[in-house]
């Protein structure tokens, strides 16, 4: 969910508790839970993006965006500090998280006019045009030049994305992954912004009053994140570089898989 949804929310307050479901229905959901978050343990990515549509087959999709946020940030705090001695070896992740910040807000700002479709085929435009790319130079990397100079306006790009239409995932895996870092600065990198923009996030949800009536649900999310995210590491240690490399590129195409959907639904 994005800031400007979030605050649509804050405005007309149309809080309501979570529908209720069926002991299958939950089972379902919490599977799905334990499938995103062993995933994202893996590649840094994948928790709502498995979970939230699978959960959304039997919830209102706004109580399955807000019952994911808490397990969500969880799930990158853990995965980031589990990570924290590779921190010196990131490359340009304060300027990422600044100006990914700014962009949020300008996006949440300056966007509010603009259809969400035409960002949406951009943004599928630039995923698999990056993989695309990969795959046609599987040595494809971005210099620490070439970051020093473009980071800020990615970092600014992902930010108005994720103001504007509540995603940036699939623009700051790709990026980082052009780095070319070894698996855990990368998985710092990516988990320590989704962490900064997923707390924004949970904190707006909060301050709406959306977490009302969802707290039992959203805790209870939280058990299956913590039980697979040492499975999902464990996977990760034993996954090659070239494996590795893969399993990001499958995440960053099921995500755009996923936005085609979001996009042909309207």
């Amino acid at each position: 969910m994005s800031v400007q949804q979030s605050n649509v929310l804050a405005g007309h307050r149309s809080v309501h508790t979570l529908a209720p479901v069926t002991a299958t229905e939950l089972a379902i959901i919490l599977a799905a839970v334990v499938l995103g978050s062993t995933v994202k343990a893996v590649t840094g990515m994948g928790l709502p993006l498995i979970a939230v549509p699978v959960a959304a087959l039997f919830v209102d999709l706004t109580d399955a965006i807000v019952v994911i946020a808490f397990p969500n940030v969880l799930a990158n705090l853990i995965l980031a500090a589990r990570e924290w001695d590779s921190r010196s070896d990131t490359r340009d992740l304060p300027i990422l998280a600044g100006c990914g910040v700014v962009g949020a807000v300008l996006g949440t700002v300056l966007l509010v006019s603009v259809s969400e479709t035409p960002l949406l085929v951009l943004l599928v435009a630039s995923i698999f045009g990056y993989i695309a790319i990969f795959l046609l130079n599987p040595d494809l990397r971005v210099t620490a030049q070439q970051s020093r100079v473009w980071s800020p306006v990615v970092g600014g790009v992902a930010g108005a994305f994720q103001g504007a239409i509540g995603i940036s995932g699939p623009i700051v895996g790709s990026w980082v992954h052009a780095f070319r870092l070894e698996r855990s600065p990368y998985i710092f990198s990516i988990t320590t912004l989704f962490f900064l923009t997923g707390a924004t996030q949970l904190a707006v949800l909060l301050g709406a009053g959306e977490l009302s009536g969802r707290v039992t649900a959203s805790l209870l999310a939280c058990i299956p994140v913590l039980a697979s995210i040492p499975l999902g590491t464990w996977l990760r240690g034993h996954i090659s570089a070239r494996g590795f490399d893969y399993a990001v590129l499958t995440l960053l195409g099921v995500s755009g898989l996923a936005l085609v959907m979001r996009i042909a639904v309207g």
